[in-house]
């Protein structure tokens, strides 16, 4: 099993989500929970972008021991001498320099030459260094980029001191067969590719994100820039966890591995919901309500004779006590006499008969059936037995 790493950016990518901002204090809670999860580093934020974000990166440097902590820099100096002052006392100072490399980008953003953008580059990662151990570069926009410019940038950044390549999906775009292919062409056309980590850092536009980023590690990538519940930008960055749990139970596939400690993911997943207020999906995969919820009968009935009939894991390896059973209008008998039982009524076959029959016409006029629905008509029968 080969080991990815797990590079966490809620406070930086998954913060720029509108309405999802942080202050400080909230910051370093989350920050101090992504380090119980035991991501490998935490990307706190973005030191030059403003004074509380530069605070709110110190601070988090001081406090995270066991994960390492970064922040973001353009290709400026003015930004890396910012990461630099928020960063210089960690026990592992590391920044991300990054600049986009697609003709989009440089045409109408960035208004430079692609030998301006090169030079650029080179001499950020060069300078970051100075300061830097651990310097991680990103080719923004890499799937919009031409392959072989971006080859070139890659090769002169590792030659300038990177540490880490990142080619981001900045915007959603590729399928999972050509972002594979992209790192493909990297690790062919770089001759000093060996000498850094590649990582991945895709967005969700297309709902592929989870997709691209599993076929990367396919590909070779072995870092994994990500975010909890996948709040980001837009329709946001691929989710924490679902790489993390899918690299788990379908270890047969990936042959990889992370240190993450995965029954914190629902604890940690809670938390990021509660300070960004920003609602989770009933159907969101891995920490949605619905995730563990079985309403069908037939789903019901398999569930309670053995779990893993329609669990493909168990709810206790991210952190839930168990799932749930939904009684609702598609709902069976077998759930039925369960609930009966966990509520404490004794009825006879008879009066259970009775009130699934009563629950039924119930199901069918109401969405949701609470206990004490279900115990309303418990009595009604047992009135009408008397």
């Amino acid at each position: 099993m080969e080991r990815v790493e797990i590079y966490d950016t809620t406070l930086r990518d998954g913060e720029q989500s509108p309405g999802c901002s942080l202050n400080e204090q909230e910051k370093v809670e989350v920050a101090e929970q992504l380090e119980r999860l035991s991501v490998d580093v935490i990307e706190a934020g973005f030191p030059a972008s403003s004074p509380d974000d530069f605070r709110a990166v110190q601070t988090i440097a001081g406090i995270v021991k066991n994960s390492t902590v970064t922040g973001l820099a353009r290709c400026l100096k003015s930004d890396i001498d910012a990461a630099w002052e928020a960063l210089r006392d960690t026990e592992n100072p590391r920044v991300h320099v990054f600049i986009a490399t697609s003709p989009i980008h440089m045409v109408y953003k960035l208004r430079k030459k692609p030998e301006e953008v090169l030079e650029m580059a080179v001499e950020s990662v060069r300078y970051a260094r100075r300061f830097f151990p651990q310097v991680e570069f990103s080719c923004e926009d890499a799937t919009r980029s031409d392959q072989a410019f971006m080859a070139k940038v890659v090769s002169q950044t590792i030659d300038a001191g990177a540490t880490v390549i990142n080619l981001p999906d900045t915007v959603g775009y590729d399928t999972p067969e050509e972002f594979a292919g992209m790192f493909q062409y990297i690790r062919e056309h770089v001759a000093n590719i060996d000498q850094v980590r590649l990582s991945c850092h895709c967005h969700n536009d297309l709902g592929m994100a989870t997709a691209n980023t599993l076929a990367s590690i396919k590909a070779g990538v072995r870092q994994v820039e990500c975010t909890i519940n996948g709040v980001g930008e837009r329709a946001g960055n691929v989710a924490l966890e679902e790489i993390g749990v899918a690299l788990h139970v379908r270890r047969d596939i990936y042959q990889a591995t992370t240190r993450l400690r995965l029954n914190e993911i629902k604890r940690t997943s809670d938390l990021v919901s509660k300070l960004m207020n920003s609602p989770i999906p009933g159907n969101k995969a891995i920490v949605g309500a619905n995730a563990f919820a079985h309403e069908a009968g037939i789903h019901q009935d398999g569930v309670l004779k053995n779990p893993k009939t329609y669990e493909i894991m168990s709810p206790s390896l991210i952190g839930l006590d168990a799932g749930r059973l939904v009684l609702g209008k598609h709902s069976g008998r077998h759930a039925f006499k369960m609930k009966a039982a966990e509520l404490g009524a004794h009825l006879s076959d008879e009066q259970v008969n009775q009130s699934f029959k009563a629950f039924k016409k119930l199901a069918d006029q109401k969405k949701d059936i609470t206990d004490k629905d279900i115990l309303s008509l418990f009595k009604q029968v047992e009135k009408a037995s008397i």
